[in-house]
């Protein structure tokens, strides 16, 4: 794997992990922090030896938000250069942890502002320490969320809420986060990490056939309709029946005993 400045990765027991390692600019974004995003999440993704993937920050702050000095670039760049930027590395990475089909985990410290903040709810899972506020503050700069946010928060946390996050720039501090189904666990802080791997240790068990296919179709039903959800899924589902993972959680279950997935 390439080497990295704004990040840093380690894979252990089937775990792929993704630290933001700015910690003394408290993990701020810039073009190069998300281009290194993308090209570690394309090389973990396909990286059989994967099972589950964990987002975190080094230091106090998950992503404390877009770093000042790229902002003061963007007053100074041409429209279509900035759409290119946004979609190829801030887009780009929200879009690899969406549409990645194994288990996403943020384990969010301190702050998780703009982009930090959509890139967790870009995850599957988000377990935050008791320190964590989530904030999409960007209309406090007079733009609006780009990555996501917009179209998934309404539908994690509803739409009154969305309205004052988005809206307002309103911070939502980690016990109001689990309160309104923002986050999955709220932990003390030194205990984050650890909860983060067992939580992953988990997800990476499951059968990974099947977690990709109902994650894919739990997205594509946030857009169609439920006529074609039952068109999609039936043909899906009888190729989940005819894989090999299938017949050993089946073989697991009528014999009382742990099922290994081979992800075939």
């Amino acid at each position: 794997m390439a080497d990295f400045e704004d990040i840093a990765i380690a894979i252990e027991n089937g775990i792929g992990t993704i630290s933001f390692d700015r910690a003394d600019a408290n993990n701020t974004s810039r073009p190069q922090t998300l281009r290194e995003l993308c090209s570690a999440l394309d090389s973990l993704e396909t990286d059989d030896s994967v099972r589950a993937l964990i987002l975190r920050g080094e230091g106090k702050h998950f992503s404390a938000g877009a770093d000042f000095t790229f902002l003061d670039e963007l007053t100074r760049t041409p429209p279509a250069q900035i759409k290119s930027t946004i979609y190829t590395h801030f887009q780009g990475a929200a879009r690899r942890l969406y549409r990645c089909p194994k288990p996403t985990i943020a384990l969010v410290s301190g702050a998780a502002v703009t982009v930090g903040c959509e890139l967790a709810l870009a995850c599957d899972f988000r377990i935050a320490s008791e320190d964590a506020m989530f904030q999409e503050s960007w209309i406090n700069l007079g733009i609006l969320p780009p990555l996501g946010g917009m179209f998934l928060l309404p539908r994690i946390v509803g739409l009154a809420r969305a309205k004052e996050m988005c809206l307002r720039g309103r911070r939502v501090k980690a016990d109001e986060a689990l309160r309104i189904g923002l986050v999955s666990e709220v932990v003390p802080g030194e205990t984050l990490d650890e909860r983060g791997r067992e939580f992953a240790a988990e997800c990476a068990e499951i059968a990974p056939l099947g977690y990709a296919a109902i994650k894919e179709a739990l997205h594509r039903g946030l857009e169609t309709t439920m006529e074609a959800e039952w068109t999609a899924n039936v043909a899906n589902q009888a190729i989940l029946i005819d894989s090999e993972d299938f017949a050993e959680g089946l073989d697991a279950v009528k014999n009382r005993r742990k099922p290994s997935y081979s992800g075939r």
